[in-house]
């Protein structure tokens, strides 16, 4: 496996909640089941799991524990497939009671339960899981929860003979049960196969798993199996959403907005559907029966990744419209034929990610953890922000982190088409301080962007020629073929010209009547766009030529070139080129096949870009 050498923003911030959250003595271990009382109060352990199967988790999160309570919206779950909703409904309803879990909450008349999440509505739903036996019917409880963790589990014997030894309240409600028809036989069985349904052990990274399922709509996101089908999985979430947090559930989904479920034995697992699910354990418990760390947990994650239910801007769709490298996409630097080798060499150090969409926590986690998983092969980083529409706070936050481990490890990040994204902007700003210019750097758009990273990629690089200055005898890359008594018969030919910075050599829409090869300086060739801005397409520097098709086929300027800095041309007029052609057709020959060979490339770079793109 690939070694990473640097975490995750989402690693390195569950890790500070945890050292944050340790040490608190608030709340007190569950005694009520004798086994659960022997667990140490400082066990602590976070697993965070994303629909896409990216497992982020520290602490104790590999500690066994009984799952109890958690089990029940899963085994609803298992109810809906094999009855269906209308039958489900028959024996078990929906409302949340108001009343502690273990009470008797039967609705009036037809003494069904009033939700699943109360001990009366979980038995009920333990008697309609597929089975014969009470061991058939643990067997497929077992199989279907371990289908949602991702890995085979089994009971915790000793917590469930405590459960049992202890668990006379919940015989008299499957008593009460079978008094209404709710269930249709002895009660003792169903009873039992709860009391071991709850006993089942697990860990924290068992319960990111099984919510990241729920979340990835029945299928586990690093198995890939799937555990529920999905038309139940919103029934399963609604539930969990009303009725999973005992009698705390209403403050739950006001403050933090994800459905949820905790259990006696410290542990609580939320779903925010279609981005993730995470899992909490420690054991000690608040008056309301939730673990007092986890619930801090859930707020803290809540608020700083915007991870509420009643703020989602879009699902979990990739926000990676695009991926590629400096070989793949270049700048419109047009280079002498020794850089575009290296370039065409050394490119893939310059990584291109074109971001889309909506950017929350989500999303956004699972750009910056391919970024970090590139990072042994990148020396240069282009985010290209200009199909994104939004983004969260959370987003910028782990924006900021990449930029800052990017930093770390000696890697250049430059973003383009930022100027829309306002509160990037600011978050930078505010965050980075006197930093900001070295580490955001930004461009209008790619071309500048890639530019920058060539133009440093190829500083680092050993390079034997192209100095920048003007050669004696300036030697341009369109007569490469020419021997040097040719060129020294092309040379007379020419006539030398100057030109200030940020004067315009020439206009788009003027007649053609010379070809420009530029000797000292720097050139660009730019179009006029639709808002009046004007769009590069080509930079040139010495030995480069510009202008040569207007005088091949005759038609008017398409572009405009300015002269970047002053500027040193040599200028062969059409009439000149003519006649060099008629007294010397081997020049003539070599000059044009230079020159198809230039479009060739062109036109190969254009088309591999277009492949990319589409």
């Amino acid at each position: 496996m690939k070694q990473i050498t640097e975490t995750s923003p989402v690693q390195d911030y569950l890790e500070n909640l945890h050292a944050q959250f340790a040490g608190i003595s608030e709340g007190t271990v569950a005694t009520y089941i004798p086994e659960l009382a022997k667990a140490d109060p400082n066990w602590f352990g976070i697993c965070l799991v994303t629909a896409n199967g990216a497992v982020y988790e520290v602490g104790d999160s590999r500690l066994p524990f009984t799952i109890q309570s958690i089990s029940k919206p899963f085994v609803y779950g298992m109810a809906l497939e094999e009855h269906g909703r209308a039958e489900v409904l028959k024996k078990v309803g929906l409302e949340p009671t108001g009343n502690p879990f273990n009470s008797i909450s039967l609705e009036a008349g037809t003494g069904r339960p009033l939700n699943p999440m109360i001990n009366a509505g979980a038995i009920a739903s333990t008697s309609l899981v597929a089975g014969d036996t009470p061991e058939h019917k643990l067997k497929c409880i077992l199989n279907t929860l371990s289908l949602f963790a991702g890995g085979p589990l089994a009971t915790d014997p000793s917590v469930y003979r405590s459960e049992s030894e202890t668990g006379h309240r919940n015989r008299a409600i499957g008593y009460m049960l079978r008094n209404f028809g709710i269930l249709n036989d002895d009660p003792i069985p169903t009873v039992e196969t709860y009391f071991q349904q709850c006993s089942i052990s697990v860990t924290c990274r068992h319960l990111g798993l099984m919510a990241a399922t729920l979340a990835n709509r029945g299928v586990n996101p690093v198995t890939g199996k799937r555990a529920i089908r999905g038309e139940y999985v919103e029934n399963v979430l609604s539930i969990m959403g009303s009725c999973g947090m005992y009698d705390a559930a209403g403050e739950w989904m006001y403050s933090v907005g994800m459905p949820a479920k905790s259990g006696v034995a410290g542990g609580i697992i939320a779903v925010l559907p279609g981005h993730l699910g995470i899992g909490v354990f420690s054991p000690p418990l608040n008056t309301w029966g939730n673990s007092v760390r986890g619930i801090k947990v859930y707020d803290a994650l809540s608020r700083h990744c915007d991870l509420h239910l009643f703020n989602r801007a879009s699902g979990a769709t990739s926000a990676i419209r695009l991926k590629a490298t400096g070989t793949d996409f270049s700048s419109n630097r047009s280079r002498p034929a020794e850089q575009r080798n290296l370039l065409r060499e050394f490119g893939g150090r310059i990584q291109v990610y074109q971001l889309q969409g909506d950017l929350s926590f989500s999303t956004t986690e699972a750009v910056v953890r391919d970024i970090i998983e590139s990072f042994d092969s990148m020396a240069y980083l282009v985010l290209d922000l200009r199909r994104v529409l939004s983004l969260s706070e959370s987003a910028c936050w782990l924006l900021h982190e990449l930029l800052l481990k990017a930093h770390k490890q000696g890697k250049s990040v430059v973003i383009s088409h930022s100027h829309h994204l306002s509160l990037l902007r600011r978050y930078m700003t505010a965050r980075l301080g006197t930093q900001r210019e070295l580490i955001f750097r930004t461009a209008d758009d790619n071309d500048l962007a890639l530019e920058w990273c060539e133009n440093s990629l190829l500083a680092s690089l050993p390079i034997t020629s192209d100095s920048g200055e003007a050669p004696s005898t300036p030697l341009y890359e369109l007569c490469q073929d020419l021997d040097p008594d040719e060129y020294a018969i092309f040379v007379a030919s020419l006539q030398r010209r100057n030109f200030r910075a940020g004067e315009i050599i020439l206009s788009a829409g003027d007649p053609a009547h010379e070809m420009f090869f530029l000797a000292r300086g720097e050139v660009s060739v730019v179009i006029q766009t639709e808002t009046g801005d004007r769009k590069r397409l080509a930079a040139m520097g010495p030995g480069m030529t510009f202008g040569e098709m207007a005088v091949i086929d005759g038609a008017p300027r398409s572009a405009t070139v300015i002269a970047d800095t002053d500027v040193e041309c040599d200028i062969l007029t059409a009439q000149e080129l003519e006649l060099l052609g008629r007294r010397y057709p081997e020049i003539r020959i070599k000059l044009l096949k230079s020159l198809t060979l230039s479009l060739s490339r062109r036109l190969r770079a254009a088309n591999r870009e277009l492949g990319l793109l589409r």
